[in-house]
């Protein structure tokens, strides 16, 4: 396996999660974000979306980070990231989509460099936005976790799922922007159990050899 990846994408961070989890090796390949090399040719020629992350398997490209952790439960079923029964995929599901299609997609540096660069906003008001999209999607995300009593030591019981492939990046984002979680225990609680998980620490973006 080949992952096409940065060592601060949240959607990158995800799949670097899960494929740890697995216990599947793969050949790391950095694009730098920042520097815009994922409009490059040699790029666009691998994944013309432009975007992280591409998981290259047997020569298949695969795109987007949620449908690449479906292949990757569908193709290595064990350990299992996704609950052995529908009501509890249903649940986790939604957690993750909460995170990737709700929280993130406002936040992406996209959305960020768009705001710097062609809507003549500061870095505080850059900031501001961030925090406030951060807060508005915790706090949702907060209620998710408690509905039912679901969450256990992770998302959904006591087993990594997706939901925590997906949270544990978010959280990261949000600390590096020095939002205050000190409202969301829930997440927060099960961002810590995570984190004590060697599968998340070798993901984080600290310990990829990209990191600057």
């Amino acid at each position: 396996m080949e992952l096409y990846t940065f060592f601060r994408s949240s959607a990158a961070f995800r799949v670097r999660i899960a494929l740890n989890l697995k216990g599947l090796a793969y050949a790391a390949h950095t694009v730098h974000l920042r520097k815009g090399e994922q409009r490059a040719p040699a790029y666009l020629a691998v994944n013309p979306q432009g975007l992280l992350p591409t998981l290259v398997v047997d020569g298949h490209r695969l795109t987007q980070s949620l449908a690449i952790l479906e292949y990757l439960e569908e193709r290595y079923p064990e350990p299992a990231l996704l609950p052995g029964d529908a009501l509890g995929r249903a649940r986790v599901r939604a957690l993750a989509d909460l995170v990737a299609c709700e929280i993130h997609p406002l936040n992406n540096l996209r959305v960020l460099n768009y705001l710097r660069d062609h809507l003549g906003q500061d870095e505080a008001g850059v900031t501001a936005w961030y925090r406030h999209w951060i807060a508005d999607g915790l706090e949702k995300l907060e209620a998710a976790l408690l509905q039912d009593g679901g969450a256990g030591t992770y998302c959904h019981g006591d087993i990594p799922s997706v939901a925590d492939c997906c949270l544990v990046p978010q959280i990261f984002n949000a600390k590096r922007f020095d939002s205050d979680l000190s409202q969301y225990p829930t997440t927060m609680r099960i961002f810590g159990a995570c984190m004590k998980l060697d599968a998340f620490q070798r993901a984080q973006p600290s310990a990829q050899p990209d990191a600057e």
